[in-house]
């Protein structure tokens, strides 16, 4: 089994994060569960072993999480959740258990690799295969939804296709960030990147995969402009699903909806083992095998024998209203502007490399609190974080100061597309603020910094992960300007603090 490689902005592998009380091979948790092999961590500072139930002699898959109690809670949660449904579409939940000082999800081990290495590995699938795998994924976030429970994390990473053909998905997240929106929208963009091989980053968040190509006015292509060969009815399901102007239907709907058009029979895969498998979380461990060249070979025959047959049906509309003339509609139509080839809408948007003297902490009145820890933020590891100091009784920092901000030198300038930020609670105000003009380092330079214009609109108790379009604002400087810091449970009533994780930034650099 090989980790799967699900951080978006993931620039190195993570160490291990754990440093007290890690698990050994062979160790048995709860009487029961042994663990037989360390796969990896992942970019929560989540533990992956393949593991054995002792009991039951099956293989599973281990996810253990160092503290257990309250920092554990959303996890164990969602996998309670998780674990009540029964479903061909969803890995299976077996157990949960919060022993205190660790917690641990005991899952279901399923053979096979996932959708983004699939794509990585061999291009952008047929549209019966990429409809066959949305319709899995729609059929398994209904059966959640169901429940009254989003999924949080529909993406490449996190659907898995079984050496034995059955697409599962995994790794569900259900904290504040998790709607039913988001996932039907991750379902569409599940859907573009199967057929087009990329993600949309703007409509769905970043990715590793490249961003979806757009036209001059930054609108992704639709499908079918990019590669040929893509039914109608396919095409605009897509490109209806990325639209944020038209109503979204129900998982329910939209399942019912891919099921006509799923004409895919048997197996997406030959039966013959592909040597991959996918960690349904995003871990950053190194992969650690490669299908051979006859499987790959398998596989890709196999891919080629599943033929779309009969005549499609048509979805008509999804709901809602059609854009009115003078609102763009997402991928609508797509054409370049005379004269212009298409482009992404990041061109050629990459991670940008952050070195760690180029952050520094801002505050324009009182301290830099913990400025000596700002390069934490870009070190790669979850595990290594920044934090404000305690604040007491408001979370605008105790009415002591106007915010704080992480002031980021990106080398040249940049077209930044995107910032992700992930933190260790929800609940913090924050803006995007650039300039190409430096500041000083000192009060007065952070009091400039702080008047910078801002780059899009303030995000109010943002979730734990957060992420910021940076508009393609060329700039050189980022300011990422925190004025409400979340409650902090853990300090005492009334307590408040920031604490970051890391920050990533993507963008085009200019030459």
């Amino acid at each position: 089994m090989t980790p799967m490689d699900d951080d978006p902005l993931a620039r190195t592998p993570a160490s291990q994060v754990l440093d007290h009380g890690s698990p050994q091979v062979g160790e048995v948790l709860a009487q029961r569960y042994r663990l037989e092999e360390h796969i990896g961590n992942d970019m929560l500072g989540r533990q992956l072993w393949r593991g054995s139930d002792v009991i039951l002699q099956r293989p599973v898959t281990v996810v253990l999480r160092y503290p257990g109690g309250d920092s554990a809670a959303e996890m164990l949660s969602a996998a309670v959740t998780a674990s009540r449904i029964v479903h061909p579409h969803l890995i299976g939940v077996y157990d949960a258990i919060d022993e205190g000082d660790r917690a641990y999800v005991v899952r279901e081990w399923v053979e096979g690799t996932s959708l983004r290495k699939v794509v990585a590995s061999y291009g952008p699938l047929e549209a019966d295969k990429a409809v066959a795998i949305a319709h899995a994924v729609a059929a398994a976030v209904s059966a959640l939804h169901d429940t009254g429970m989003a999924h949080g994390n529909v993406q490449p990473g996190t659907v898995l296709i079984g050496d034995d053909g059955r697409v599962v998905l995994g790794d569900a997240r259900a904290d504040e960030a998790a709607t039913v929106e988001s996932d039907i929208r991750a379902i569409g963009a599940v859907l573009y990147c199967a057929l087009t091989g990329n993600w949309p980053h703007v409509e769905a968040g970043v990715a590793n995969e490249l961003d979806a190509s757009r036209n001059a006015a930054g609108a992704i292509l639709a499908p079918h402009q990019i590669r040929a060969g893509i039914p109608n009815q396919v095409d605009q399901l897509t490109v209806d699903l990325l639209n944020p102007n038209l109503d979204l239907p129900t998982a329910e709907v939209l399942a019912n909806e891919l099921s006509h058009l799923d004409n895919a029979e048997g197996a997406l895969f030959a039966d013959e083992p592909l040597d991959l498998d996918a960690f349904d979380s995003a871990a950053l461990a190194p992969e650690s095998s490669t299908p051979t060249g006859r499987k790959m070979a398998i596989v890709i025959a196999a891919l080629l024998v599943i033929a779309i047959a009969g005549t499609i049906a048509a979805v008509n509309t999804l709901g809602g209203s059609k854009n009115s003339p003078t609102t763009p509609q997402v991928g609508a139509v797509g054409t370049a502007a005379p004269g212009k080839s298409p482009t992404t809408g990041t061109g050629a948007a990459a991670p940008i490399t952050i070195a760690p003297t180029a952050l520094r902490i801002v505050a324009p009145v009182n301290d830099r609190d913990n400025a000596q820890n700002a390069s934490k933020m870009v070190d790669g590891n979850p595990g290594t974080t920044w934090r404000t100091n305690q604040y007491f009784d408001y979370p605008n920092f105790g009415n002591i100061k106007p915010g704080i901000g992480v002031l980021i030198d990106l080398g040249k300038e940049t077209a930044v597309s995107a910032v992700q930020i992930d933190m260790a609670a929800s609940g913090a105000t924050v803006v995007l603020k650039g300039s190409n003009t430096a500041v000083p380092d000192s009060r007065e330079g952070d009091a400039a910094a702080v008047g910078w214009a801002d780059i899009g609109e303030p995000k109010v108790d943002a979730t734990t992960r957060l992420l910021l379009s940076g508009q393609e604002q060329k700039v050189r400087y980022l300011l990422v300007w925190f004025t409400k810091i979340p409650p902090s449970p853990a300090d005492g009533a009334n307590k408040f603090r920031l604490e970051v994780m890391e920050i990533a930034v993507r963008g085009q650099q200019s030459p």
